[in-house]
């Protein structure tokens, strides 16, 4: 980065820390006047920034935060509050099923793991925090996907190869959208030895005060642990979890 580049981002933050302190929306000159800059830098920098939606423009024509700055922000906040609040419903769950239970969160077409509660069998090693499997064959991508739009599933998903780790892979595009129908309904999805044989797994999503799914609250282990007979209480308890997390996260049905 030239010197010339360095100078525009240095003012392009001088601008942003501006409008964060102005008790309302800011016009080109009290902006150009607070930073000491001309009103033709300053609409040149914050034209740049209203295209990346990280500064709005009133209906005035005066300027404010934008949507992307919260959003940005709010992601590295509430990953980091998720981890926290999260710790005692999945070790809730840990203790009362006898399983791991997991914290994720969507990646473009991956989950992250970034919190995990091990259960006390040692049933599982390999899902360790910061570990990403893909979302289409994992119960916490799955119940995360279906809450996309259909044009963010359509993004999510473009170009991705549906590839067959078990038998039980999902790798037809229509029929994995069909399944997370049936997700979206329920309000928990399931991974049936879908990415290793002898891993189960069963995840409900976290949302927001706004509504957005924002994260998944996950128990795994081995068909033994869970089996069909235990799946509809385990369902309903990670749904509970879940619920309760998202609770935390100021979001109000």
């Amino acid at each position: 980065m030239g010197e010339g580049s360095v100078q525009v981002l240095d003012r392009a933050f001088d601008i942003l820390e501006e409008l964060a302190r102005a008790q309302g929306p800011a016009g080109l000159s009290e902006l150009a006047q607070a930073t000491g800059m001309s009103k033709t830098t300053v609409f040149r920098i914050v034209g740049t920034m209203l295209k990346r939606g990280y500064v709005e423009k009133t209906l005035e024509g005066r300027y404010t935060i934008g949507p992307k700055m919260f959003h940005t922000l709010g992601y590295h906040i509430n990953s980091l509050e998720l981890q926290t609040e999260a710790k005692p419903y999945l070790t809730a769950l840990k203790r009362s099923l006898g399983l791991t239970a997991h914290l994720g969160i969507l990646d473009g077409a991956y989950v992250s793991y970034i919190e995990k509660e091990a259960s006390d069998w040692g049933e599982e090693a390999y899902t360790q925090v910061g570990y990403r499997s893909p979302a289409y064959c994992s119960s916490m991508g799955k119940c995360l996907l279906a809450c996309l739009s259909r044009a963010e599933l359509e993004e999510a998903l473009y170009g991705f190869e549906f590839k067959a780790h078990t038998p039980n892979t999902f790798t037809r595009k229509d029929e994995f959208v069909k399944y997370l129908h049936q997700v979206r309904a329920q309000g928990w999805a399931m991974d049936d030895e879908e990415y290793e044989i002898g891993h189960r797994c069963v995840a409900a999503p976290v949302f927001n005060y706004r509504g957005d799914a924002i994260a998944a609250v996950g128990v795994s282990g081995t068909p033994d642990s869970i089996p069909d007979d235990r799946i509809d209480d385990i369902s309903q308890q990670v749904k509970l979890a879940a619920s309760r997390l998202s609770e935390r996260m100021g979001y109000v049905e």
